[in-house]
């Protein structure tokens, strides 16, 4: 078997269109890689080895031919199969929607293709796309590549196992609470949730979303190097008029101070010392490069996470609430439970008050982060949790909870967030940190992320 798979998006793409190396080539390769090491994590949940061939000899057709084409040319990709793609069913890890076949692509998998990505399989996602680890009912459990007793993370488990263990350069995933930051970093890679409106998505195989789901929900690339990062975050912000929310900014925006705040455990957080150790040490390495960081109190993130919970599980309640009866998925049922147990009912009063408390913490965020434009922080005050934690018992659950903090406040600001994994804390289990910023300033967070990632000491492509 030939070693293309192990080579970044970034190289892939350069050499194809120099003709160094087919497209072809590389499919071939990174199929005979998930034939090798899937079978032990069960990361890529349909493969699709025809359509991917035939993907990539229109690529290299189109080189053949002098044409563009484009950025990611034979670059091989996974998608989460909670989204859209032409021809397969969009299943969201649940039985009932195994026969929910797409018509046409989401935008998302749409400006993948247009950037000359190939397809080479959907990535497993939990019941709902509900969990921080990677089970369900209809296509089994997700496994770790590092270590098979720690999670690979959740909802976007299959892409990051995937990613980590050479299945595709670059995988695709969805984030709400944390489902693309925290797979990122149990599976040892980076990853980025985008501001909301800079990626188009849109399922047309079902209805649109409600609010809550509107304002938070964002789909975002996850890569072995940040510079993959970048790459797949360019070719996944193209324009699509099906999406409302996209915004017509640009990906680069004129260079903020390089100042950062660092914050270990705000309002009482209590923090792994491994976790303390990264972020601080992620701190020391972006002063030495010229940045100035201070370790500050935070704006509200406790508050930010309750009244998130809150706008979330009101939509979860009067659209899903049955869907989880009926497809008797037993992860689902006993999250569904907890989450209702944590998060009372509200009425339309209380409801219309998580809207307007909103708008008065994304400014006090706002404000925050054109002080600080960059915010250094664990991604979990845990290292990455025994696998099926959460269901062990109530209390393991609400320990998860907590352990989340940062993932689950961010997105009800819209604000974007990086997960930079800096290394391994010991024998299979990675560690790493997590950037946030200002609306659309990806940018800077890229920029503070390559920083970062030239001196990690990453176990990628790992062999499970």
């Amino acid at each position: 078997m030939s070693d293309y798979w192990r080579m970044t998006a970034s190289k892939t793409a350069q050499r194809v269109r120099a003709h160094e190396i087919s497209a072809l080539e590389v499919v071939e390769s990174t199929l005979e890689r998930l034939a090798s090491v899937n079978p032990a994590i069960n990361a890529v949940v349909v493969e699709m080895p025809e359509e991917a061939r035939n993907a990539a000899r229109a690529i290299d057709a189109q080189i053949a031919r002098g044409d563009d084409p484009g950025p990611l040319a034979g670059v091989p990709v996974t998608i989460k199969e909670n989204v859209d793609q032409k021809n397969f069913p969009t299943t969201n890890g649940l039985r009932l929607q195994n026969d929910f076949i797409a018509k046409e692509d989401n935008p998302v998998v749409a400006n993948l293709r247009k950037a000359g990505a190939i397809i080479v399989g959907r990535t497993n996602t939990p019941a709902f796309s509900l969990h921080w680890f990677t089970r369900n009912s209809l296509r089994g459990h997700t496994r770790n590549p590092h270590n098979s007793k720690i999670t690979p993370g959740g909802s976007s488990g299959g892409a990051a196992a995937a990613t980590a263990a050479g299945i595709g350069a670059i995988g695709h995933g969805t984030d709400i609470a944390g489902s693309i930051r925290y797979p990122a970093y149990a599976c040892g890679i980076h990853g980025l949730r985008p501001t909301l409106g800079r990626i188009p998505a849109i399922n047309l195989s079902g209805p649109d979303r409600h609010i809550g789901a509107q304002l938070m929900a964002v789909s975002g690339p996850l890569a072995r190097t940040i510079e993959d990062v970048r790459l797949g975050f360019h070719a996944m912000a193209a324009e699509d008029p099906r999406d409302p929310w996209w915004t017509p900014v640009p990906l680069e925006l004129p260079p903020q101070p390089k100042r950062a705040a660092l914050a270990i455990d705000p309002e009482g957080w209590k923090v792994d010392p491994q976790v303390e150790k990264a972020v601080r040490q992620a701190g020391k390495i972006l002063e030495q490069v010229g940045w100035t960081v201070e370790e500050v109190d935070l704006p509200p993130l406790r508050e930010a996470a309750s009244l998130q919970a809150i706008l979330w599980l009101s939509e979860f309640r009067r659209s899903a609430a049955a869907m989880i009866e009926q497809e008797a998925d037993p992860d689902a049922i006993f999250i569904y439970e907890q989450m209702a147990r944590l998060c009372p009912e509200v009425g339309l009063n209380e409801f219309l008050d998580v809207l307007q408390k909103r708008v008065t913490l994304a400014r006090e965020w706002q404000l925050f982060l054109n002080r600080y434009p960059v915010l250094i922080c664990p991604v979990s005050s845990e290292l990455p949790f025994p696998d099926l934690l959460d269901l062990q018992s109530p209390e393991a659950f609400d320990r998860v909870m907590e352990a989340q903090l940062t993932q689950i406040a961010m997105p009800f600001m819209g604000l974007p967030g990086l997960t930079v994994t800096t290394g391994m804390a010991g024998e299979g289990t990675p560690v790493g940190v997590q950037l946030i910023g200002a609306r659309f300033r990806e940018d800077t967070l890229l920029a503070a992320g390559e920083v970062l990632d030239a001196s990690a000491k990453l176990n990628v492509p790992v062999d499970p």
